[in-house]
Parts: C-alpha cells; structure tokens; sequence
C-alpha cells in the first residue's frame, strides 16, 4: 500500500487545533491503534498545531498513513507553517526551552510521544514531521 492521505486540517484558529488533534485519532482508531497510542497521538497533534498556529500565524496538519511490505503501519503527521522558523532546533529540542514565554515543553513532548520526528525549520517555512508505527 503506498501512502494515503487521510486528513488535511488548516490551522487558523484555536479551534482547528481541536480538528486536526480529532482527525488523527479518528485515523488511529481505524487502523486499530490502542487507545492509548491514539491519546499520544492526538496530543503530539495538539502540541505541533499549537506551534503553528502560536508562532507560525498558522499552516496546515496533514495526517499520512502507509502500510509498509512487512505489514508495519505508520502514521505520518506534517505540520507546515509560514513563519518566521526556529532559531535553534536543537536548543527548541530541550525541556524547558520557550521562545515564546511558555513551559517549553511542547516539541520535546512530541519527541517522547512518537516515535520519530523530524524538524526542518528557516525563515519563511517551517515543516515538522512526527511518525508512530505498529506491527497489526
């Protein structure tokens, strides 16, 4: 099976946050992710579209699935946004750390919530990716 897309959400308000973080459980559930994979899920979700929106005036979620040859299912989650980018990822990476006056501990969450992440980050565009994976 080659990548599907199961869900695009435009982050523009508070609200879309709350859309997108429903989408991606909604997509773990059909794939028969448990309810606790689906919970840190929808809260990655959270945390990345929160990013976008707060620091990124906004951007789009899109939710990919794949089924790989060894029957491994994984959820891709991109998170795209138009702002100014991450200064540092690497220091944005560490607990604690905030540009913006909060805990800091929203991408750090992410990274212990999935099982990968990648960030890819400069003026004008910033893309996060987050992956989880299971075996069926």
């Amino acid at each position: 099976m080659s990548d599907r897309v199961d869900a695009i959400v435009t982050i523009k308000e508070q609200t879309d946050i709350l859309h997108a973080r429903s989408a991606g459980r909604e997509v773990a559930r059909q794939l028969g992710f448990g309810t606790v994979d689906q919970t840190r899920l929808a809260t990655a979700i959270s945390e990345m579209a929160r990013n976008a929106l707060n620091y990124g005036k906004g951007g789009t979620c899109t939710i990919v699935t794949e089924k790989g040859q060894d029957g491994r299912l994984t959820i891709r989650v991109l998170v795209e946004d138009h702002g100014p980018g991450i200064a540092d990822v690497a220091l944005a990476l560490k607990p604690g750390f905030s540009s913006g006056g909060g805990l800091g501990q929203g991408l750090p969450a992410v990274r212990r919530l999935m099982d990968h992440l990648e960030i890819d980050s400069q003026p004008g565009r910033t893309t996060v990716v987050a992956t989880m994976s299971r075996r069926p």
